[in-house]
């Protein structure tokens, strides 16, 4: 008698590990989010039954295409274009091609990210939520995190410290030993309702210095946030300037130092006299600016080669890199200084 044999089929699959048919199908495509426990169980039945479609070794290895997708927040600023510059430079040199994404807070931008088979992504983002970064580690994408923001709930991904928590702290212990004692830090404006909170370790770095030194116990109060757009952040600072004293102006990035600075000059403070400035990112418009703005430099090159080389890691051999840190170096200029 002979035996009759029959192929097993997706429907098998389906049955056995106790999903439906479309959650096998995204399991072996890695073409969408599959939560994690479901996806463990088809691939333990994919290999119980020896389940060997066309597809399956692809999509169970990853078929490599050599792209990187870069997601970031403003991909219009200054920073991320060098940024993304160096990335691009380091990657190319690697055999990659990046892509730079905005990000979008989706379900459906994290499937349409799955379902294109990045080789990998980097991101550097103080706003997109760890329920979506962990859904694309769990899709078996390497994910390389670039430190903005405190990031030790996400399992799984490479991580970059850019040294702005750091930053943040020496910025405020600059001008305090400047004399200066009242100082405001002006967040990001964003139409979106992207703001800071204790999260961002810039926005950390400052609170807690400020605390530690004395010079506030509630640092919430010298924040100006919740702007939508530049004249906004203008007509904040003004506000804020005709009410409380202020003495030094720190902005998150060199944009909103700038347009801090020209709304106090526009009120007839003089910088540095009265009031001393401080931006973070080291951008072109820091350097042109009346005065010249102080401010905290970000070593692009050097973190973009490590995170290039983290991926490349995590993608060949399939490894968790250890955590790499970087330290920003601040760049007085005639905004602080007498």
């Amino acid at each position: 008698m002979v035996k009759e044999f029959r192929q097993v089929t997706r429907k098998d699959v389906a049955q056995l590990a106790g999903v439906s048919e479309t959650i096998v199908s995204y399991v072996i495509n890695n073409n969408r989010y599959v939560d994690r426990e479901k996806r463990r169980r088809v691939e333990e039945v994919i290999r119980e039954l020896n389940y060997r479609p066309n597809t399956i070794a692809r999509a169970l290895k990853g078929k490599s295409t050599n792209h990187i997708a870069f997601i970031a927040d403003q991909i219009i600023t200054e920073h991320f274009s060098l940024l993304i510059s160096e990335l691009d430079k380091h990657a190319y040199d690697l055999g990659y091609m990046v892509s730079l994404c905005s990000n979008r807070n989706s379900q459906k931008f994290i499937n349409d990210i799955i379902s294109r088979r990045y080789d990998g992504i980097i991101i550097s983002s103080i706003s997109f939520p760890s329920e979506y970064i962990q859904q694309l580690i769990d899709a078996r994408i390497p994910v390389v995190l670039l430190a903005n923001r405190d990031y030790r709930e996400i399992q799984g991904a490479g991580l970059i410290h850019n040294g702005l928590y750091e930053g943040a702290k020496a910025v405020v212990r600059y001008l305090a030993g400047k004399g200066r004692r009242n100082i405001i830090y002006i967040d990001r404006f964003s139409n979106q309702g992207h703001f800071s909170d204790y999260n961002d370790l810039r926005y950390r770095g400052f609170v807690e210095e400020t605390r530690a030194l004395g010079i506030s116990q509630n640092p919430g109060e010298l924040v100006i946030t919740g702007c939508a757009d530049p004249q906004e952040v203008a007509g904040a600072v003004k506000k804020y300037l005709e009410e409380y004293p202020v003495d030094a102006i720190f902005g998150r990035n060199d944009k909103v130092a700038c347009i801090a600075m020209q709304a106090a000059q526009q009120l007839g403070r003089l910088v540095p006299g009265d009031i001393a400035v401080v931006g973070f990112d080291n951008s072109t418009m820091s350097q042109y600016t009346s005065p010249p703005i102080t401010s905290m430099e970000i070593p692009r090159e050097g973190i973009a080669k490590s995170a290039v080389e983290m991926l490349q890691q995590m993608i060949e051999q399939g490894e968790i890199p250890q955590p790499v840190t970087y330290s920003t170096r601040l760049i007085e200029r005639a905004s602080t200084s007498l």
